[in-house]
This record gives structure tokens, sequence and C-alpha cells, in this order.
């Protein structure tokens, strides 16, 4: 596997074909100054040799050159592309984040309707007239509310609630009436108490009458 199948970006590329241009043209001035090594006397390379590797020296930079240039290129690339990656990373991160929020959410309001659900509500256990015997004694809040069995609920514990409070207004005045009853009886035992106080103090005021008549008789 070459570096060309696994970097398929094109500033990476161009950087590649700069540098292997570059490796080239060293290898060329390697190879040029291996032919004609310099002389042991004056040090020096011939006069053709040297200009042809003054030529190949400026080519070799001008090569060096192009591949730092592009590098830079490529390297601002990478940043740009990094910073957008942490962008979208954290953008998906927000994401996922909110994902999360909402399936905790959905499992909570899960557990709120299946506690509704089953929740034992008191209303489930009110002596409520039967469905049948309602809508025969209302036709027209049964014909209102046909098909809607919330409703109907609603109405046969409306109903019942009416019917409570009738009971409790009856029971109201049956309790008044009793209080009322309890006073007058308690008023007439007092009557009758006072009653036989007077009868007892006229037949002590009668008994001295009644000693002189069996006297005199």
């Amino acid at each position: 596997m070459t570096s060309e199948t696994i970097i398929t970006d094109p500033s990476l590329l161009a950087v590649l074909e700069a540098a292997d241009l570059a490796r080239q043209q060293c290898d060329e001035l390697l190879s040029l100054l291996a032919a004609h090594p310099r002389s042991k006397a004056t040090d020096k390379l011939p006069s053709d040799v040297e200009a042809a590797v003054s030529t190949a020296q400026k080519t070799l930079h001008a090569h060096l050159a192009h591949v730092r240039n592009l590098n830079r290129k490529a390297l601002h690339g990478v940043r740009a592309t990094k910073a957008a990656t942490a962008d979208a990373r954290h953008e998906v991160d927000t994401l996922h984040l909110q994902l999360q929020n909402l399936y905790y959410e959905e499992r909570h309001l899960q557990g709120e309707i299946a506690a509704c659900e089953a929740y034992d509500h008191p209303y489930q256990r009110l002596p409520l007239l039967p469905v049948d015997d309602f809508c025969a004694a209302f036709p027209d809040i049964a014909n209102e509310v046909a098909g809607d069995e919330d409703a109907l609920m609603v109405a046969r514990i409306d109903h019942e609630h009416k019917e409570r409070m009738a009971l409790e207004e009856k029971r109201q005045g049956l309790l008044k009436r009793k209080q009322g009853l309890i006073a007058e009886n308690k008023k007439r035992k007092e009557d009758l108490a006072n009653l036989d106080k007077d009868l007892e103090k006229f037949i002590e005021a009668a008994r001295p009458i009644e000693q002189t008549f069996q006297k005199e008789y």
C-alpha cells in the first residue's frame, strides 16, 4: 500500500509530488557530484561541472521552496479541516445530548402515563348509575356524548354528585328538624317538670285547709 492510495487530499498529494521532484533533483545532484569528484590539487570541480552543479542546486532550492510553500498551504488546510471537524463534532455532540435528553424525557413520560393508567382513582369505586340505566334515564345526555366514554363517565359522575348534594341537603333539613324536635321535647319536659313543682306547691298549700276540714267533720 503506497502513500498515494492512503492520501487522497489534493493539497497533500501536491506536497508529495513536489517532494518527489525535489528528491529526484537531489539524487541527480548527488549523482553529478559522484561522477565528477573534486580535484585533489585544487579541490575544485571543472568549470562546466561547476556550472551544472550550480544549476542543479538552484533547481533543488526552487523545488524545496515549492515544497515548503505547498506544505504551508496544506498545514493551513489541515488546521481549517480540524476546526471544521471540531465544530461538526461539537454540533454532533450537542445533537446527541439533545437526543439523549429526549429519550430520557420520553421514558419519564411513559412512566408517568403508566402510573396514571395504573392509578386506583376513587371515582372507579363510586356507586354510579349503570350505563344502561343512565342512558335510559337521560337520553338527551346519552345522545350528546354518544361514542365518547370519557364524557359519558363525567356525566355519570356529575349525576352522582348532584344526587349526593340533594341527599345532603335533605339530610341537613332532617337534621335541623330533629334538632328542633329535640329542643321542643326538652322544653316540654321542662314545662312538665315546672308543672309538677307547681302541683306540689299547690298540694302543700292546700294541706292546712284539708286538715281544717278534717277537724270540723
